[in-house]
């Protein structure tokens, strides 16, 4: 078919064989026995075309360049008979010679072009037969110390991929070196110890250039294939990539998570992380970086420190081979987890819109990654990565603007949330778009019922007569353009009576786009729970208010438990205060002990100087009352301290205080004059909360709980028995306890001491007084700051010179209050 046209190709007759004519003119010259031979050339053609594409994209690709090397180092070690045989392959895109097989060992080889023997040949074209490896310079003997190998003899040929390579040969001179490879220059094949001779001789040299051209034209053809298959894969799997950030939306978690493990795989990466750049912290923050088990933790490191820190301040991608040869490296994160760096991708991603002030691109984030498999990343991969990272920057852009709006949205509703007043807005058209807590709750209806309802459909007002009012249908009606800020006090909705604000909202132009409806309500029962929720939390009130008005007036009596609390040493701590400080202290200590009330559902009975009364149970009846009294009491200790904290950081001395807690029956209810009356709690139990508080002073203990408390609660708590005490106005003796914490928590004093307390304590109660003041002196110095201990000392000696009567079982009379 060669005689149809040149070159025996349907290529070559396209561009030949009859002038300037087109191939739709040259095919209509053709006699039939022609053409028919050249559909018969065509067919055959493109189904090697076929082939070739189909073979492009064959998953084995990969590994035939490595089969091809193996077979042929094997055949080229029998034929010239060497006892070891590499192919080094010129890879000019990394500046290096590769072999991914080299007889008798199982790692590939990585050389720079111009390094040893082989690089010696890359750069010249000549071949080197070196009979005595040891004397010349160019050898690396390191290797064969390594593996405890001896070379005898090396034979290093160059093999081109045409016959006739461009070399510059100077007849009877080696040519001189350069720093990359020749023209033409495929691989280079080195041969290590002939076997049975001393060394390779010029039949050897002769026989492998007879097949060496060759192989260089499969060589060629197999890199070319796998050049053009890489190119197709890498572009395939960037389609992908971007389909997959298009696909998340504008979630940013996700888009974090795809844009690092769509580019970890479009790189063939190990591991992979973004960075994105904190500009008011000045720090690089990973939000969703993976530990080795797949857990998300976060990483924060300055803007400019190490390999990532410099790609986000200079904007410069770094590809770097060797991680540890790099100063900017920090293995202290390899150290920590057994994990080895080998290479790093490191690039910015721009920002598509915003600028430096000096003009540059704005580096929003950074991509880096680690160890990519089969070895490092080449400049292609930059490429890629590149391309890659500009549809990566618009996706964390959009899903960044979108976060930011989002919380924007948040913000507004949670201003909207905190509101007492009713908040509706609308569009233009009267149309609700959002509605507050408070409207829904003066509506009586749910939010998501009234979204796209007209307002004139949910509010109905009328006025003092009874009328119903025309002032949303008025101000909704009229042009938006011409709408402008109404005050209509007085309205009536429902049972309700409420002052109505109508404001247009307005874009930044200056355009009305809407309406905003506000009403206050200024009804008996909105003034009652404002009154309410002085005293009790949320919940609480408006459970209060579904039982009516009368639920506070009438008294009741109640089991609940009642928290007393004291700041100790008021008067002194005091005395050198301005009145405006002692204000200022009481307010900020107040508003954390009432806190603390309130986050468990108890009510604030009153302040009684700088003490603090509060019950559990009453006006609504909890079961579990004794549990979120001493949660409360547990509460309190913690804002204190975090008060005192603030405190001592100011200059200012720290605060102590004092809380009893007793559970029993009140009497409950609006109590007073005609003139004023307060919601509060009368009885023993409040009594003896009292007496307790102020007892805790002698114990020196800052909780102290009844019996009747500790027994409702003790699955919760852990405690101390301090004693029997029978108190101010009272005949009967009460154990009382000491709240050293909840169980779990780490006990405010040691354990062994408390344990010598006990068996000391046991021993006072059996009235061995001598045998107990032994034992509690062992148990003093264990805890010297014990005030309970030396109270006990003192005792002792008091019991041994004033025993007890026959029927004392350890009670001790209070005598003050």
């Amino acid at each position: 078919m060669s005689t149809l046209y040149p070159g025996g190709s349907l290529v070559s007759f396209s561009q030949g064989a009859y002038g300037s004519l087109t191939l739709n003119e040259k095919i209509s010259q053709l006699p039939s026995t022609e053409f028919a031979g050249i559909l018969d050339q065509m067919t055959r053609e493109l189904e090697h075309f076929q082939r070739a594409i189909e073979f492009i994209g064959h998953e084995e690709l990969d590994n035939l360049l490595g089969q091809i090397l193996e077979a042929f180092t094997l055949k080229i070690g029998k034929i010239l008979k060497a006892e070891r045989v590499t192919i080094f392959l010129v890879d000019r895109e990394r500046g290096e010679l590769t072999s991914k097989v080299a007889e008798g060992t199982t790692d590939g080889i990585r050389i720079p072009y111009n390094a040893g023997i082989a690089g010696y040949v890359a750069c010249t074209g000549d071949c080197l037969n070196i009979t005595d490896p040891y004397s010349d310079p160019r050898f690396n003997r390191e290797i064969d110390d390594k593996h405890n190998f001896k070379t005898r003899s090396i034979l290093c040929m160059p093999i081109f991929s045409k016959s006739d390579p461009d070399v510059l040969n100077v007849p009877g001179e080696a040519n001189q070196p350069d720093s990359h490879p020749v023209p033409g220059l495929v691989a280079v094949a080195q041969l290590i110890n002939k076997i049975g001779d001393d060394y390779f001789v010029q039949e050897d040299e002769e026989e492998f250039s007879s097949f060496a051209h060759k192989i260089g034209v499969i060589l060629e053809s197999c890199q070319a294939f796998y050049m053009a298959a890489r190119a197709q894969r890498g572009f395939q799997a960037l389609m992908q990539a971007t389909l997959s950030l298009s696909q998340q939306g504008l979630d940013l978690n996700k888009t974090l998570d795809t844009v690092i493990e769509e580019a970890r795989k479009l790189m063939k990466a190990d591991r992979g992380t973004l960075f994105l750049l904190d500009e008011e912290h000045q720090q690089l923050w990973a939000p969703r970086a993976r530990d080795q088990a797949g857990n998300l933790f976060e990483i924060r490191i300055p803007h400019n420190a190490g390999i990532a820190g410099h790609v986000a301040s200079t904007g410069e991608t770094l590809n770097i081979a060797d991680a540890y040869a790099d100063s900017r490296f920090d293995p202290s994160t390899d150290n920590r987890s057994g994990y080895h760096t080998r290479n790093i991708l490191c690039m910015p991603v721009f920002s598509s819109t915003a600028q430096t002030k000096n003009g540059r691109k704005k580096v929003v984030a950074v991509t880096q990654l680690l160890n990519k498999e089969n070895g490092p990343f080449t400049n292609a991969d930059e490429e890629l990565l590149s391309t890659f990272s500009i549809q990566a920057g618009v996706a964390l852009e959009n899903a960044q603007l979108f976060e930011t709006i989002k919380q924007e949205k948040q913000y507004q509703l949670d201003i909207l949330g905190s509101l007492s007043d009713a908040v509706i807005s609308t569009d233009k058209q009267g149309y609700i778009e959002t509605v507050n807590p408070s409207a829904s709750e003066l509506l009586g209806l749910k939010n998501e019922t009234t979204i796209g309802l007209s307002i004139a459909e949910v509010i109905e007002l009328r006025t003092n007569d009874g009328q119903v009012s025309t002032i949303l249908d008025t101000w909704f009606a009229a042009d938006p353009d011409t709408r402008i800020r109404q005050y209509h006090p007085e309205q009536t909705l429902g049972t309700r009576s409420v002052h109505v604000t109508l404001s247009p909202l307005k874009t930044t132009q200056g355009r009305v786009r809407g309406g905003l409806v506000v009403m206050e309500d200024f009804s008996q029962e909105k003034r009652m729970k404002t009154a309410l929720v002085r005293y009790v939390s949320q919940s609480v009130a408006d459970q209060l208010l579904k039982q009516g008005a009368d639920a506070l007036m009438k008294g009741e009596r109640r089991t609940v438990t009642v928290l007393f609390s004291d700041i100790r040493d008021y008067t002194r701590l005091t005395e050198t205060m301005g009145p405006d400080e002692v204000v200022s202290m009481l307010n900020a200590y107040f508003d954390r002990m009432v806190d603390a009330v309130m986050l468990e559902e108890g009510t604030l009975d009153k302040f009684i100087g700088d003490a603090v009364m509060a019950v559990f149970g009453a006006p609504l009846a909890m079961a579990d009352h004794a549990c979120r009294a001493v949660k409360a009491a547990l509460r309190m200790r913690a804002h204190l301290r975090e008060f005192n904290q603030e405190r001592v950081q100011a200059g200012k001395c720290p605060i102590r205080i004092g809380i009893g807690l007793s559970s029993g029956e009140v009497v409950s209810g609006d109590i007073g004059s005609q003139k004023r009356t307060q919601y509060t709690a009368i009885g023993d139990g409040v009594n003896l909360s009292s007496r307790l508080e102020s007892a805790s002073k002698n114990y020196g203990c800052d909780i102290v709980l009844s019996e009747y408390t500790y027994q409702d609660c003790k699955d919760i708590v852990q405690v101390r028995e301090l004693d029997r005490l029978v108190v101010k106005g009272k005949t009967q003796a009460v154990t009382i306890y000491e709240l050293l914490g909840a169980p779990g928590e780490p006990l405010s004093k040691p354990a062994v001491f408390l344990d010598a307390y006990f068996d000391a304590r046991q021993l006072y109660l059996r009235r061995q007084f001598d045998q107990a003041i032994q034992a509690f002196e062992q148990a003093q110095p264990l805890c010297p700051e014990d005030k309970t201990v030396k109270l006990y000392l003192d005792r002792c000696q008091y019991f041994l010179a004033n025993p007890p009567s026959e029927d004392w079982q350890g009670e001790w009379i209070m005598t003050g209050k």
